[in-house]
């Protein structure tokens, strides 16, 4: 089988070296829109720019021509979208508008459009009406608790993808289940793309906590009830809240509020030193969903009518309305509630 990734970031570099580790010569392509990034990687040997160190199996085939990477695939190949959430409806309606048969469709990015607070599938489903031309695609996320410098490395990772197409299930897993890395399947795409979304944002808060010292008791406070939070929406949104309990939920909020490699974990952090977040952001070189689907987050349990209070106050800190020692200060003044 072939295989495309489409964004030469960290992510998708990580997944292009664990593709290109199992398939054959040639099988996996690694897109990029920056020629002078690829003629880099073909010199070094790895992605300098964003994930430096890890050399890239030589068998990975490096393409700036975007129609070319992806006529070159068929029905039976996979089309992997490596870019962040911002850049996801841009690069699927130029994809739908070059494809010329039916493809087999997955993102990487976790989020909700901030405009909108479409979850990743509903962008593409909105795109798929203006330029699909009549064909239908089979599409779903792979998400999970993963750090990208890990998973180029070889490191131990679980996954999950998530689609109504079990054609598709199979795909991804025949492109990426080997060595080191377990992809499980499910049928939950707005469990698992909301999972990904909230668990950047209560990240963040995890961040904060541990930046103003509050203890490990905080901790465990702020990742459980923001669990709590995560389940209601998913249920409101219409997914199943025993997903929340998987490697998209609980797996990957444990991993982004306490890993050290976590972006989102450092903005938390850094606001509690006192920081600005223009001053973090700048800093930081690579994007933190959680800063850019906060406000979306929120704006979609508003919809829902859906009580996420820590979610509400990472809203308002970010958006420079509430300093962080006083949002902590707010929450632990709500009146007591019954747990379940």
């Amino acid at each position: 089988m072939k295989v495309t990734l489409l964004g030469a970031g960290a992510w998708g570099t990580a997944m292009a070296a664990q593709a290109t580790r199992h398939l054959n010569e040639g099988d996996v392509c690694l897109w990029s829109r920056s020629q002078q990034q690829l003629q880099d990687i073909q010199k070094s040997g790895e992605n300098r720019e964003y994930l430096s160190g890890i050399q890239l199996p030589e068998g990975l085939k490096l393409e700036s021509d975007f129609a070319a990477a992806i006529k070159r695939l068929s029905s039976d190949d996979l089309l992997v979208i490596a870019t962040p959430m911002s850049g996801l409806s841009e690069t699927i309606a130029q994809v739908l508008k070059v494809a010329e048969h039916p493809l087999n469709i997955i993102w990487l990015c976790k989020g909700l459009e901030p405009d909108t607070a479409l979850l990743p599938h509903q962008v593409v489903e909105r795109e798929s009406k203006i330029h699909s031309h009549g064909i239908t695609h089979s599409y779903g996320a792979l998400s999970g608790p993963s750090f990208a410098r890990e998973v180029g490395a070889g490191m131990p990772c679980a996954l999950t993808v998530a689609s109504k197409s079990a054609k598709l299930c199979e795909v991804v897993q025949a492109a990426f289940h080997h060595g080191n890395m377990r992809v499980y399947s499910s049928d939950d795409l707005i469990g698992v793309e909301l999972g990904g979304a909230i668990k950047n944002v209560l990240a963040i808060a995890a961040g904060i906590g541990d930046g103003l010292d509050l203890g490990l008791n905080a901790r465990a406070a702020v990742l459980t009830r923001g669990l709590a939070e995560m389940m209601r929406l998913v249920k409101a949104a219409g997914g199943k809240s025993e997903t929340c309990m998987g490697l998209t939920g609980v797996g990957d909020l444990i991993l982004t509020a306490t890993g050290d490699l976590s972006r989102n974990r450092r903005v938390g952090l850094e606001l509690a030193a006192g920081k600005s977040l223009s001053e973090i952001l700048a800093s930081l070189g690579h994007v933190a969903e959680g800063v850019l689907c906060a406000q979306a987050v929120g704006d979609l349990a508003k919809r829902l009518d859906v009580e996420m209070p820590i979610t509400a106050m990472m809203g308002e800190v970010l958006s420079g309305k509430l300093r962080p020692h006083d949002a902590v200060k707010k929450l632990m003044g709500r009146d007591p509630k019954i747990e379940s």
